[in-house]
Parts: structure tokens; C-alpha cells; sequence
């Protein structure tokens, strides 16, 4: 699923704070008995209690000994230092350098200098054999691509065996390792979908890389959404205690199931406020069970640019806010182009079930199977009808980046700065405006297909300045009406005035980034 908007231990997203992955790094330090061939959480081990607990202990002598510390380390370039200028000099001369012709950018021989890195996290073994579930940030390499050189797993009872990574999955952040062994603890998975919020549940994991270190708290909240986009962004939100190095461990509820993966906070400081956030056992059982048979993870895909029905997009289309998503773009040959989807399609529902924050396309969409014919329904041109839509296999990362472009996120925040471009007198929304010409195209890097007006200046005291415009955007239609030239959106605003919206709406493009929609207040 493409979308308007997932490289060592620590990884960020934002929501209303920053979210941050939770590797960690420090020393491990852990105990415990090891368990026998008998799931460590299997029914008849347990004797679950309702109500509040007297103590977790019963409960933690059972579960701590399938749960591992992970550790791993990999080389990294160094960037070259500045040169000390008394090296230079001796250089300049020909004479030899203090520390034998090396200096201090390079090793004497032009190979480029390398540094050890590493981190510490957490993770649990989910068979006798040796499988292991963690996070995928843990084992990514530095550079955000390939893996780390060498990981180490570390049991309670301090035994170390290296581990090979048998798969891994960046969408939904999951990795399955392997080790050699037999008779080793192991837990079995549950189902967070019977959890309900106020539900204790306890994390155990390596924080900081105190290892074993057992966390109580409660579900704070179900399917948590951070990102606003993808088919994992949906979480469990707990108020036990995450912090850096919990990441990849266990989450138990009261009966000893696995109910999720421990994988991000939100916090302003980095450290534990009382957010932690973990995957779903339910999302992640899938995925690993298919890195487990060497498969990649099937997940379905449109081939749609989509974004929320914000309050001024909402607005100016006359719908309801939060209640749907807008189609910005559309991939040439995908699904949604054969089933006949067009950009400012409003999609309301996919099969049935309602487009909502908690549950958007993208998530739907991917969690349908692939091949599977499904119902639609869309908005277009102010009237409801339903499109029906096979679902596709989704690409990888790599494609998905390709089709997304460089630019990102259309206005990831206001800029005074920009390429210079003469303001014409006629204002309309707060911006100066005027056609575009060829050269104007080439000087903020438009494509030469381009069509619409562009932005010469914008008011500082507007909304558009509010919502992040900036000289060189360029307006491709406005209320779904295409543009080229200044007149016809003041023609177009005046129109929706005369209407008595209180909004229109703005189809936007921003040098090489993807087309964007935007809701511009003219009530003001």
C-alpha cells in the first residue's frame, strides 16, 4: 500500500509525542531455571485468578525462562576526522607523519576506517528447538538496509548460543532467529483480541540491559494507532513499564498467553511516562509463522496514495471528518486502476467494513488475502457508489519507495526559505499566485508535464501559511476542478463562497513529491 508518509537499535515515529523504538544497549545480566519440553505458559501450567493479583511470582517463575536478552554487533564506516594541521604540514614537506604515515582519517593503506557498534534487546523462544521472535530494528543494519554481523542470545540461566536470522520483516518490525538446543523453555502464543482494556498484563524483558527485569501494568488501550497508515499500525498500549532494551520481549496477559510483542514508547524524553506500545499477537503470529517456512509475508495492496478526511478536507467536500479516506494518487496497472479508482475518491468502507482511524484502507486492505475480490465504496463527485476491487500482492519496500518518489510528505512543516519567484499583485487563500511557465517548473524541480498555478508568496497570518505552503507549490485544481492560471481559483473560491463552504479543497504538488490533497479555510 503506497502512502502520503518505518537503522540502529532505535527507530522513531511521531503521534501526539515521539514514539521510539525500544532497543537498547548496555551489559546483560540474567538468571533463571531453564524449563522443560512443555510450553512454559501451557494451559495446565497456569491457574489464572480473577481479579487483582497478590503477586506476580507464581506467574514469572514460569514465563522468565523462555524470554532471552539479545545482543549483536556490527562494523560501521567512520567518517573521516579533520585532518591536524601539524600532520598537514609534515605532509606538505614530503617528511613523515607522527604516527607513521596513516594519519588520523585513514589507515596508511586508503582503507576506509571501520568501528564496532552493537545493541542490546529482548525476545522469547517459541519452540524447543530454538526459534525466537524479535524485533526486526534489533538485527537491521546501522544503515536502515541489510543486517548486523553477529547475534548473540543469552538465556536466564547465562548460557550464550550465536543465532542465525532466519527471516525478517520490515513493515511489521518482526525478525525470527534460531538457535541450536533442545529442551529449551519455550512459551506458545495467544490472542489479544480476547484482552480488554484494564486487563493486567506483565512485560518481561531487558531494559536498559538489566536482564529479566518483570514489569505489571494494564491494557491502557487496543489498536493504538501511531503512524495513521499501514497494515501494523495497531498496537497495544500498556502502562507497564517499557524502556529502551524491552524491545522484542513478551507481553503476558494473567493467563500466561503471549498477547503481544514489545516494541515502542511515546515519550518526550525518551525514557518510560507510562505509554508502551506492542504489536498484536494476532498480527504477528502470521508473519512469523511465514518467515518461519522461508516465505515472504503476503499482504494485500491497492496501489492507491490515500489520507485522512482531516477537518478542512472534510469541509470543503461537504463529508463527515474521520470518516473515510481520500484518494491522492494512483499507480498506473495497480489494482485500484483497473477496478477504475481515480484521485479525490473518498473511500468509505472495503468490504463492508467502515474506513475509520482505527481501521484505514491500508490496514483493511492488507489484511485481506490476496486474489480475493472485495466491494468498495467510494465518493465521487458527491455521489456514493461501490467499485469492485481484486486485491493484489503487496510490493516491497524497495518498489514502494520507487513509486512514493523522493519528496516525502508533501508539507512536512512551514519554510520562509524557497527558490525566488516573483509575486504577481492578485491574491487568493493567503498566496500570490501566476502561471506556470517552463522556467519557473525548472527552477523548483516540477516535472515538465506539470500543469496549474503556482505559489509566488504566501501570508504569513493565513491558513495556507498554518498548513504549511510554501513559494514554488504549485495548485493543480481546486475543488476537483483543474487550474491553470490565477483567475480561475479566485473564480473557483468565490464560487465555494457564493456556496457557503466554509473550505475548499487543494490538489498540490511539490517538486518531485507525490500530489497531495489540502483543505484551505477561506471563511477567514
Amino acid at each position: 500500500m503506497t502512502s502520503p508518509k518505518e537503522f540502529s537499535p532505535v527507530r522513531y515515529a511521531y503521534g501526539v509525542a515521539a514514539a521510539l523504538l525500544i532497543g537498547g544497549s548496555a551489559f546483560s545480566i540474567a538468571t533463571g531455571p531453564v524449563g522443560a519440553q512443555v510450553a512454559q505458559n501451557a494451559p495446565a501450567q497456569m491457574a489464572p485468578r480473577a481479579g487483582a493479583p497478590g503477586s506476580f511470582a507464581d506467574l514469572t517463575a514460569r514465563l522468565q525462562p523462555a524470554v532471552v536478552n539479545i545482543s549483536t554487533k556490527q562494523r560501521v564506516p567512520v567518517q573521516a576526522q579533520t585532518a591536524d594541521p601539524l600532520e598537514e604540514l609534515f605532509r606538505r614537506f614530503g617528511a613523515p607523519t607522527p604516527d607513521g604515515g596513516q594519519g588520523q582519517g585513514g589507515t596508511g593503506g586508503g582503507q576506509a576506517r571501520t568501528r564496532e557498534t552493537g545493541s542490546l534487546g529482548s525476545g522469547f523462544i517459541i519452540s524447543p528447538d530454538g526459534y525466537i521472535v524479535t524485533n526486526n530494528h534489533l538485527i537491521q543494519g546501522a544503515n536502515g538496509s541489510g543486517t548486523v554481523d553477529q547475534v548473540t542470545v543469552t538465556l536466564p540461566d547465562r548460557r550464550e548460543f550465536p543465532a542465525r536470522i532466519i527471516g525478517r520483516d520490515q513493515p511489521s518490525d518482526l525478525a525470527l532467529l534460531k538457535i541450536e538446543g533442545n529442551n529449551l523453555p519455550y512459551v506458545n502464543w495467544g490472542d489479544s483480541t480476547r484482552a480488554r482494556v484494564g486487563d493486567w498484563v506483565i512485560a518481561i524483558g531487558n531494559p536498559y540491559g538489566l536482564g529479566g527485569t518483570v514489569t505489571a501494568g494494564i491494557v491502557s488501550a487496543l489498536h493504538r494507532g501511531i503512524t495513521g497508515q499501514g497494515a501494523y499500525d495497531r498496537y497495544i498500549q500498556t502502562d507497564a513499564s517499557i524502556n529502551m532494551g524491552n524491545s522484542g520481549g513478551p507481553m503476558f496477559d494473567m493467563a500466561g498467553n503471549v498477547i503481544g510483542i514489545n516494541s515502542a514508547l511515546i515519550s518526550p524524553t525518551g525514557t518510560n511516562v507510562g505509554i508502551g506500545l506492542a504489536i498484536p499477537a494476532e498480527l504477528a503470529r502470521p508473519v512469523v509463522e511465514s518467515l518461519r517456512r522461508g516465505q515472504a509475508p503476503q499482504r494485500g495492496y491497492l496501489g492507491v496514495g490515500l489520507q485522512a478526511l482531516d477537518e478542512s478536507i472534510a469541509q470543503s467536500l461537504g463529508l463527515p471528518k474521520d470518516r473515510g479516506e481520500i484518494v491522492r494518487s494512483v499507480v498506473p496497472g495497480g489494482a485500484a486502476a483497473r477496478a477504475g479508482l481515480q484521485q479525490g475518491d473518498v473511500v468509505l468502507s472495503v468490504n463492508g467494513r467502515a474506513v475509520t482511524s482505527d481501521e484505514t484502507v491500508s490496514y483493511l486492505i492488507a489484511n485481506t488475502q490476496v486474489g480475493a475480490r472485495v466491494p468498495v465504496e467510494i465518493v465521487r463527485g458527491g455521489r456514493r457508489q461501490t467499485v469492485q476491487v481484486t486485491v493484489a500482492q503487496r510490493p516491497s519496500e524497495e518498489e514502494l519507495a520507487r513509486q512514493q518518489g523522493a519528496g516525502g510528505n508533501a508539507f512536512p512543516e512551514n519554510e520562509n526559505g524557497g527558490t525566488a519567484i516573483p509575486a504577481p499583485a492578485n491574491q487568493a487563500l493567503g498566496l500570490s499566485l501566476q502561471p506556470l511557465t517552463p522556467d519557473i517548473a525548472r527552477a523548483v524541480n516540477l516535472p515538465a508535464t506539470a500543469r496549474g498555478v503556482i505559489v509566488g508568496r504566501v501570508d504569513p497570518n493565513s491558513d495556507a501559511a498554518e498548513k504549511g505552503f510554501q513559494r514554488g507549490d504549485l495548485i493543480i485544481s481546486v475543488n476537483q476542478q483543474p487550474v491553470t492560471s490565477p483567475a480561475q481559483v479566485v473564480a473557483a473560491v468565490e464560487a465555494a463562497r457564493r456556496a457557503g463552504r466554509p473550505s475548499v479543497l487543494l490538489l498540490v504538488k511539490r517538486g518531485q513529491a507525490p500530489e497531495f490533497f489540502l483543505g484551505l479555510n477561506i471563511a477567514r
